[in-house]
């Protein structure tokens, strides 16, 4: 069984139900509409946001919810659809999950329409059934996302990004959307507002040691979703090369600069910046700061009594660190 797998099976019918109550919630009057969302909810991911609601929904309740975390799960999926149809647009991207995207079938007004949207439904789900909290919770989540995008955009022209402002980027720009989803897990079976906090910075927690994984992925010689180097030809500053942009002599440090600015493209060129952040040390430490929030996010699960789910969030936290996508 897939590691995916095994972390579902204590909530597997909750996730069947959910997919037809996420559909429901998609439903509409225009018939383009439809046939779109059809598509959406076709192409689905690993869902890995809806399971972190419920898993924690369910640990800290001692396995009970209602209507309330469903409707929590639907609205995070809704607004999350809503800013990855957003992306693709931003970024003129063909594809999104091994399918066309959007704008690649029905242009790029459609797209940001539909965006718009899925939008407006996971705000009126909530405010229908008067769930402020939880609303509350994604729209700081959509509004942190936001900020971390542009932060990186801004600072990726000039290079110039020290470890406590990537951190910040990615706690913002990934880690807000999964500790949004383990705070409302909490939230939406009534728990009181210290341990919504306590889920919050358990889901960040994950949510870095995930986007750190990423940036690892980018040095790897493993067969992949995503060719090596993509980071370095995109010119993002990931933690294995600033930790090595920090750790090495001017002239290296200048070269290497030169060549994330002005040789991104040249294949060969790319392939010696990789050498040089793994000579320098840069994997290892980067492979120890996604370990330390892993054993962090262990510490806070540890805190709650034994369960069948709090087991599959540990499965959930090792498996980010683990997998190999």
């Amino acid at each position: 069984m897939k590691p995916v797998e095994q972390i579902k099976q204590p909530i597997l019918s909750e996730m069947e139900l959910f997919e037809s109550k996420f559909k429901e919630a998609m439903e509409t009057k225009v018939p383009l509409l439809n046939r779109i969302t059809h598509y959406i909810v076709r192409r689905k991911g690993k869902q890995m946001r809806p399971m972190f609601v419920f898993l924690v929904a369910k640990m800290v309740s001692n396995g009970n919810f209602d209507e309330r975390t469903y409707r929590g799960a639907s609205v995070i999926e809704l607004i999350h659809t809503a800013t990855l149809v957003h992306d693709d647009v931003v970024d003129d991207s063909n594809e999104r999950r091994g399918f066309f995207s959007l704008n690649a079938l029905w242009k790029n007004k459609i797209a940001v329409l539909v965006g718009d949207f899925l939008l407006s439904k996971g705000l009126l789900l909530s405010i229908d059934n008067d769930d402020f909290d939880l609303l509350k919770l994604i729209s700081v989540a959509v509004r942190e996302m936001s900020e971390g995008e542009l932060l990186q955009i801004e600072k990726a022209r000039k290079l110039d990004i020290t470890e406590t402002v990537y951190f910040d980027i990615i706690r913002q720009k990934t880690a807000t959307l999964i500790a949004a989803c383990c705070a409302i897990g909490a939230a939406s079976v009534g728990a009181n507002e210290e341990e919504v906090e306590k889920m919050h910075k358990f889901g960040e927690l994950i949510g870095i040691a995930f986007q750190i994984k990423d940036d690892l992925f980018d040095y790897s010689d493993a067969k992949i979703g995503k060719p090596t180097g993509i980071d370095i030809k995109e010119q993002k500053m990931t933690l294995p090369l600033i930790y090595t942009l920090n750790n090495c002599e001017k002239s290296e440090k200048k070269w290497l600069i030169n060549s994330v600015k002005n040789h991104n493209k040249n294949k060969k060129r790319v392939k010696e910046v990789i050498a040089f952040v793994k000579q320098k040390g840069g994997i290892e430490y980067t492979t120890s700061k996604m370990k330390t929030y892993q054993q962090e996010a262990l510490e806070i699960l540890n805190t709650y009594p034994k369960s069948e789910y709090r087991d599959s969030l540990e499965k959930m936290v090792n498996y980010v660190i683990e997998r190999k996508i």
